[in-house]
């Protein structure tokens, strides 16, 4: 699913990360990188740009997308919790190739609307479906 909307972007050539964690852990970078104390959906960690541009040009990013926030946003974006946490890992990957939508209104729509297109295009390809309950890591398995 990632390399298809790699490619629909025009990036065939390049690695990213995508690692998908807890509010707490999010959190915590949210706060240590932006200085911004408070999860979030999703952050960006572009590695084409900066002083880690010059690591690897192949290597795209990272994108962290926190699942706890993915699943309470999903009920807003009227999207089950897999399209969710699919919506923000585009947003990410958007991101590191290089849409902002906090630039301006302007390219807010574009990245907007190019979230909707890569969205429908999994949807199509990639049948989503999420899991009626997540088991609890306390609890032990759901029956």
């Amino acid at each position: 699913m990632v390399r298809r909307i790699l490619i629909d972007l025009g990036l065939c050539d390049v690695e990213l990360g995508i690692l998908f964690v807890d509010d707490p852990a999010i959190q915590e970078l949210n706060r240590r990188f932006l200085r911004r104390n408070r999860p979030t959906n999703v952050i960006a960690f572009p590695m084409q740009e900066g002083e880690f541009s010059v690591l690897d040009p192949h290597l795209l990013g990272d994108v962290v997308v926190s699942v706890e926030t993915a699943y309470r946003e999903a009920k807003d974006f009227c999207l089950s919790r897999a399209e969710a946490l699919t919506l923000f890992m585009i947003h990410g990957i958007l991101h590191l190739a290089g849409y902002d939508h906090e630039k301006s209104r302007k390219m807010a729509r574009e990245m907007e609307l190019k979230e909707n297109e890569l969205l429908k295009m999994v949807q199509r390809e990639f049948p989503l479906r999420s899991p009626k309950k997540i088991p609890s890591r306390d609890n032990g398995p759901t029956r």
